[in-house]
């Protein structure tokens, strides 16, 4: 027996636009992941003030900071597969409001454990959130409006980074304190809950699962987990061996994993990735650039952070507004995408790159600030803002039913290419501060996993595959 999993003959662009689907819906799912996003920046503000009042330890803080990315990067295809399950709408508002609680219950922590069980609860909030909002734009827009819609996505997510970090300066310039930072959020997400009750779409959920796949949900959240606390922690820590044993631990989990999602396959049961997903044309070329992007824009923003606040001593609101123009251009290219001729749309890809390339090298020459460094910055935000077309490319053939295994497959490449981009090219500026070479041998690093996704880009834009048929 045969079935069309994924078929470019049922594209987005034959199924019926979908005028259901408005801007409040948009606005409050996006102003949730608004919020998740800031969760991760606003707190690296607040440490030193987190460790006099709590007086946490070292490894306290750590946590702290990286307990929430771990969780998230985790639980982020768990999540996927619950709003498959149970529905959509049910999942973004129960993570919203595990998110509200757990957020509400960092501001008031009494101590510094309490704090990283409330910050490790905060992820798991964010884990399940964040893909509902991918697949819900996946499902309710189409056509012109879902590429303004994965414009603003992308925005989104360049805007709360940088935002993370200017608010966590201005709200702690106020002399609240630390937990001003957490609980400025509360009424947001509160609001957005009862908001979101009104707008958010029915859905069924469960109509085409046979259950969460147990299997697969223990060896990949096993996988990732071994990939990813090493690479969050690491760096601080020296790098000790059980980290490196660890990641090599996380290589035999994801084979496990590969081989686990087949047994469950020929038994007929439903993986926690359906592999047809993943034959769709465009996934596996997407996944590539959506590794390789996102690997080198968070990399610029973290080392970013450390040379304009520890180098030239700017204040974190000062660093912030230094970056502000490159979010802009971030933002503008990925909402002015889809506005472009059709038959341009592919080609800017690789361009986008080949832009961000050369600007991260002019970026190690205007090592000085100023305005030549806020140019050289916009013009790298400009380059990756392409990463909104990549999103729309890797999942416009992609069928309605399949559209939470490709939200939670995207977003947790997405979110490994950040850690490894941070942890690789972080430690690589850490170790080099000081030195005249620091400048210029990060700027080379980041170019080069531009132009490892600018690679990936070419296949994702060459001419179009047939459809897949699954046995």
């Amino acid at each position: 027996m045969t079935r069309t999993a994924v078929s470019p003959s049922t594209p987005a662009v034959q199924q019926p636009e979908r005028t259901r689907a408005g801007g409040l819906l948009l606005t409050v799912i996006l102003v949730g992941q608004f919020l998740a996003i800031l969760n991760v920046n606003i707190v690296n503000v607040a440490t030193p003030t987190i460790r006099a009042d709590l007086h946490s330890s070292g490894a306290g803080l750590q946590m702290i900071v990286a307990g929430y990315t771990i969780v998230y990067a985790v639980l982020l295809i768990t999540g996927a597969r619950v709003g498959d399950l149970f529905g959509y709408r049910n999942a973004f508002l129960s993570g919203l409001a595990l998110f509200a609680v757990t957020t509400l219950g960092s501001g008031l922590a009494p101590s510094t454990g309490w704090l990283v069980a409330f910050r490790l609860a905060q992820g798991a909030g964010a884990a399940l959130m964040m893909p509902q909002v991918m697949t819900l734009i996946q499902r309710n827009y189409q056509g012109a409006a879902r590429g303004r819609a994965l414009g603003l996505w992308s925005a989104v997510i360049s805007g709360g980074i940088v935002v993370g970090q200017a608010l966590g300066g201005v709200l702690l310039g106020l002399g609240a304190g630390w937990r001003i930072v957490f609980l400025v959020m509360v009424p947001i997400a509160l609001l957005l809950l009862v908001v979101g009750m009104k707008v958010l779409p029915p859905d069924a959920g469960g109509a085409r699962r046979a259950g969460l796949d147990p299997a697969g949900l223990v060896t990949l959240s096993a996988a990732v987990l071994l990939f990813v606390v090493p690479l969050v922690l690491g760096r601080d820590l020296g790098w000790p061996l059980w980290g490196w044993i660890s990641m090599g631990l996380s290589v035999v989990m994801f084979v496990v994993f590969v081989r686990v999602e087949r047994w469950v396959t020929a038994r007929g049961g439903r993986p926690l990735v359906d592999a047809s997903v993943l034959r769709a044309p465009g996934m596996r070329p997407g996944l590539g650039v959506l590794l390789f992007g996102p690997a080198t824009w968070g990399a610029f923003l973290f080392t970013s952070a450390l040379h304009l606040q520890g180098e030239l001593h700017l204040t974190p609101l000062a660093s912030g507004m230094m970056l502000v123009p490159c979010a802009l251009a971030f933002a503008l290219v990925g909402l002015g995408w889809p506005r472009l001729p059709a038959r341009l749309q592919r080609r800017l890809v690789p361009f986008g790159y080949v832009v961000a390339a050369p600007a991260y090298v002019g970026l190690g020459l205007a090592a000085a600030g100023g305005l030549p460094y806020a140019a050289m910055s916009a013009l790298i935000g400009a380059g990756l803002g392409v990463q909104v077309a990549v999103t729309n490319l890797a999942t416009e053939q992609v069928a309605d039913e399949y559209a939470a295994d490709a939200s939670g497959a995207l977003l947790t490449v997405m979110q490994l290419g950040q850690v490894i981009g941070v942890s690789t090219v972080g430690t690589l500026f850490v170790s080099l501060q000081g030195h005249a070479s620091a400048s210029m041998s990060t700027a080379a690093a980041l170019a080069g996993l531009a132009v490892l996704a600018g690679i990936s880009s070419l296949f994702l834009v060459r001419g179009r595959a047939t459809a897949p048929v699954v046995s």
